[in-house]
């Protein structure tokens, strides 16, 4: 069941795997919260897909609008605009790096053309591909409707405050290589990045950085998750650093992030090791 999606559904004999869009290299899935049914799905060199039957089936979207069909990242807005029955707004990041906004559930997009005259896409480059990038994140803030943060692939940790018309480039003591970003309800203008370059917070919206990183034996961070009760709790995922992308997730240990009032400030400490380093 590679290179597809599986949807799993309960019954009260155990669960049931419904397997669709096989051999479509899905790269990224998004849920519309005020739309339970709906959910999108990017895939590499396959394009968009929506389904409105909770992974039934799929419809391919976009192709007349999105101008290459390596579709990287999908992100749903959490936050509620326009009619009550409505969609909630899409962002959608292709390779290369381009930004598509939907505000209808993706009968209509619009490209974002600002994101690529920033001063930063000019050393955009993904190393395994060196000759292309990728939006590798797309993170609508959870406080604020018309704000939104991008991560390019690598080069650049970006954000616009108009809805995607106009970008912020980076700054320099911020992340170079965002892999998961993620902000908070209950902190506002709080950012977290888990990147190739570390791990960094910013508590002003990305106008400034900080970097904790004691009790990580690896540098190397893919993913993130902040407990929604209790945004001092962040989990990270870890590797080795290498050259080959694809084993980095294969030799991954699992960290917990830990807000103590100590002297040593955020430490680091293991939960799930890789048995290879035992």
């Amino acid at each position: 069941m590679q290179n597809s999606v599986l949807v799993l559904e309960s019954l009260k004999t155990g669960w049931k795997a419904h397997e669709n869009l096989k051999g479509s290299h899905p790269q990224c899935i998004a849920f519309d919260s005020r739309n339970p049914n709906r959910a999108y799905c990017g895939t590499y060199d396959k394009g968009l897909w929506k389904t409105d039957d909770s992974g039934q089936t799929w419809d391919s979207i976009g192709k007349n609008e999105i101008s290459t069909s390596n579709i990287t990242s999908v992100s749903v807005s959490p936050l509620k605009e326009g009619k009550k029955d409505g969609f909630s707004k899409v962002y959608v990041g292709t390779e290369p790096s381009a930004l598509y906004v939907s505000s209808n559930g993706g009968e209509s997009w619009e490209r974002m053309n600002d994101l690529n005259k920033l001063e930063s896409s000019k050393s955009w480059s993904f190393p395994p591909r060196p000759w292309t990038h990728h939006v590798r994140w797309i993170e609508p803030d959870v406080n604020n409707l018309n704000y939104v943060f991008v991560a390019i692939e690598a080069g650049a940790l970006v954000q616009s405050r108009d809805g995607g018309r106009t970008w912020i480039d980076r700054v320099k003591q911020g992340p170079y290589d965002t892999h998961t970003l993620a902000t908070h309800r209950k902190m506002p203008k709080r950012l977290y990045s888990s990147a190739g370059d570390g791990y960094f917070e910013s508590f002003d919206y990305g106008e400034s950085w900080n970097s904790q990183t004691e009790g990580l034996r690896h540098h190397y961070l893919h993913g993130l998750a902040v407990d929604s009760s209790d945004p001092q709790n962040v989990i990270v995922l870890a590797s080795i650093q290498l050259n080959k992308h694809i084993l980095l997730k294969m030799q991954s240990p699992w960290y917990i992030g830990d807000r103590r009032m100590e002297k040593s400030g955020r430490l680091f400490r293991m939960v799930f090791p890789n048995p290879r380093e035992q």
